[in-house]
């Protein structure tokens, strides 16, 4: 890897000496700035350093109904090589998760199949799993072709490659990405090779590093992300028409999009299918308050009367824009606060520390705009404060938004806290138009009298 070379980006050190990008627009609302896929999947990645423990259920649709649906409860069922079944291990996988109960059975056997789970439940793990399995380390030339949005994407599946194959010496991997270059005519020995599609597409094609005919297994990872990418999904397809018909083909995607059907559709054909049915967010185990503030500086002084009327063991506050949040973490630093700040100009790797330190409890405030409202469980959260209520381009209310931020909290069958802060008819009308949407009354709470603020914990 020492040969490869990311692209400088233009950064300056923020107040605290981290180095953030450089961005002259910092009143951007965190629509304009909305995330990109590919990072916010990276992030997934990076935070989570366990698979989830999900209760939700498993779909398996089979290309072949009649025959009978295998499942395992452990990996000696899969009755891997003895090099494989170390490695598993050694990645502390005591059992495999319940998308891998499934999935392992097909893909060992081997047979298509297309994936949907979302991020920590054990996916990555499961298609390295099957690579490995099939490639035979004697043989130097690749034997297994995987494709990833990005470099940084395909470095993290790389390194669960590396990890999970540690106890074959003779195994090694390839990093087909832009940066490393190898001199033309050139044939690659490595088993495995990982790259981004257009990269790819030039070492089967163009510059022939890679015999595609004698490719095993191909599996496209992030396959949502693969697809909002520009140029990845012509490229994908192009790369899946080289390879041999008995190729096994293996999708993923955290979503299942219409457009990421069709696309697994044009990519694996008679595919096994497996679907982890998502829990649906429930505010039940959430109360909801609203906060009547005239400005900025009330909203402020509101909290930190919340603040000394309750104990909190973590919370975090939503703002629309950066500046807001910029500002709003430095008056509670001011105040003593241990406070975290999390927007969308750092870099995905800062983000992942931040939210690891805020997991860890070394700041009790996680001040952030919508980059944080998904897919982050920290179980101490037990308050979500909208400082300002979650809009969309338009100005609408973004229901599907609300719902994300305030699920941070009332998460595992704890009961949550959520506080709204309104400071005008706009955002009285978009309150009611939430509670309108969920069919749920947010009562109104006044932050000037303590007895009350103590009650709403009780």
């Amino acid at each position: 890897l020492s040969s490869l070379h990311l692209k400088e980006e233009k950064t300056k050190p923020d107040a605290n000496g981290a180095v953030v990008k450089a961005d002259d627009n910092v009143e951007k609302t965190e629509d304009e700035e909305k995330e990109d896929r590919a990072a916010q999947s990276l992030l997934n990645k990076l935070i989570r350093s366990n698979l989830v423990d999900t209760t939700n259920q498993v779909e398996v649709l089979q290309r072949d109904p009649t025959s009978p649906l295998y499942s395992v409860k452990s990996f000696e069922e899969l009755r891997l090589k003895p090099q494989l079944l170390q490695g598993v291990y050694a990645m502390g996988f005591n059992r495999p998760s319940k998308i891998q109960e499934n999935a392992l059975p097909m893909m060992l056997a081997p047979q298509n199949l297309i994936a949907q789970s979302q991020s920590g439940t054990g996916k990555t793990a499961a298609f390295v799993l099957a690579m490995l399995s099939r490639v035979e380390p004697g043989n130097k030339y690749p034997q297994c072709l995987c494709l990833s949005p990005t470099y940084e994407l395909a470095l993290q599946t790389g390194k669960v490659i590396e990890q999970m194959g540690k106890f074959y010496p003779e195994l090694n991997l390839a990093y087909a990405v832009r940066g490393n270059k190898l001199e033309r005519g050139q044939k690659i020995s490595e088993q495995i090779v990982i790259g981004t599609p257009g990269t790819v597409l030039d070492w089967c094609s163009k510059l022939k590093f890679i015999d595609p005919k004698k490719i095993k297994v191909f599996v496209l990872d992030e396959a949502d992300v693969m697809i909002a990418t520009q140029g990845h999904q012509d490229q994908s397809i192009r790369i899946q028409r080289m390879l041999p018909r008995d190729c096994q083909m293996l999708l993923f995607s955290a979503t299942f999009e219409d457009s990421v059907w069709k696309f697994a559709q044009k990519v694996v054909p008679d595919p096994n299918i497996i679907k982890l049915k998502r829990e649906e967010e429930t505010l039940d185990t959430i109360k909801q308050y609203y906060v009547l503030c005239n400005n900025r500086d009330e909203k402020f002084q509101a909290l930190c009367n919340i603040y000394g009327a309750i104990t909190i063991a973590q919370a975090m506050i939503f703002c629309h824009t950066r500046k807001t949040a910029s500002w709003l973490a430095a008056e509670l630093s001011k105040e003593g606060h241990q406070v975290a700040l999390l927007s969308g100009e750092m870099m995905v790797e800062q983000r992942a520390a931040v939210i690891e330190r805020f997991r860890e409890g070394k700041e009790k405030v996680l001040v952030t705009t919508n980059v944080c409202a998904r897919g982050i469980d920290v179980e101490q959260v037990s308050v979500v404060i909208n400082f300002d209520l979650p809009v969309d381009k338009d100005g609408n209310p973004d229901n599907e938004t609300y719902l994300h931020r305030i699920g941070r909290t009332g998460r595992f069958g704890k009961r949550g806290l959520a506080i709204n802060m309104v400071d005008s008819k706009h955002s009285m009308n978009i309150l009611n138009r939430i509670q309108e949407h969920f069919n749920k009354k947010i009562n109104k709470l006044d932050t000037d009298d303590l007895d009350e603020i103590e009650k709403i914990t009780n």
